[in-house]
């Protein structure tokens, strides 16, 4: 709720901005939290995997869309917007992908993107 009341209050309410820097290291230290353990990455991941993981996918497909649109809105406002809700969402939707790659590393594995569409090895 805080960053959509950001976003909704023009300006600096109150004389500060309700997502700051401090909520961006919160999900920072989450994702290097969730991160541990995970095999590292040596090709894209394709969505899919566990039905969690599906959905991590495609929360994190949503937070993308609402990052482009806050970068429009910082483009065209950027005295009334607060540049730390777009490292908040570029943040959460990096978080969303490293809890994608946890949720299948519990069972399933993760759909690893092979260029000619071949299957990964």
């Amino acid at each position: 709720f805080d960053l959509v009341a950001d976003l909704a209050v023009p300006g600096q309410a109150d004389g500060k901005l309700r997502i700051t820097q401090e909520y961006v290291a919160r999900i920072e230290g989450w994702i290097d939290e969730a991160n541990q353990g995970l095999e590292p990455l040596k090709t894209f991941v394709l969505p899919g995997g566990s039905e969690a993981a599906a959905w991590l996918h495609m929360s994190r497909t949503v937070c993308r869309r609402a990052e482009r649109l806050v970068v429009a809105l910082v483009r065209e406002e950027p005295e009334q917007t607060g540049i730390a809700c777009l490292h908040y969402l570029n943040r959460l939707s990096d978080l969303f992908f490293v809890l994608s790659r946890q949720a299948n590393d519990q069972g399933q594995t993760d759909v690893l993107w092979r260029p000619g569409g071949r299957e990964a090895e």
